[in-house]
Order: structure tokens, then C-alpha cells, then sequence
């Protein structure tokens, strides 16, 4: 989950965005996946979730 996060996260900051929206729904399954494993509360994977997309969406 980290991993599909940072990766993401550096795209944006690269400027790579037509990727990054490609890799969204990958680091979104692996959000909810640690979510429905409760190694995060799903209101935390919630939060994550919100901030990709506002990330992938403001670039």
C-alpha cells in the first residue's frame, strides 16, 4: 500500500499525470485491500483515498 502510494506521489510531483491517473486504481485496491485486512481503519484508508485523488486531480 505504501509502496502504490509513494510511487503515485511522485508522479504527480514529476508531472506525469496521464500516469498517475492510470496508477490510481492500483493504489486504491491496495488501500482497501489493508483496509478489509484491518491493517487500517477504513476511515483512514478513506482519507488516503481522498488525497490521491485530490493530488492526481489539482496537478
Amino acid at each position: 500500500m505504501k509502496t502504490a502510494m509513494r510511487s503515485l506521489i511522485d508522479l504527480v510531483k514529476a508531472n506525469k499525470i496521464a500516469e498517475a491517473k492510470k496508477m490510481l486504481p492500483a493504489a486504491y485496491k491496495a488501500i482497501d485491500t489493508a483496509a478489509k485486512k484491518n491493517i487500517i481503519h477504513r476511515n483512514n484508508a478513506g482519507r488516503k483515498k481522498s488525497l490521491l485523488a485530490r493530488m492526481v486531480a489539482g496537478a
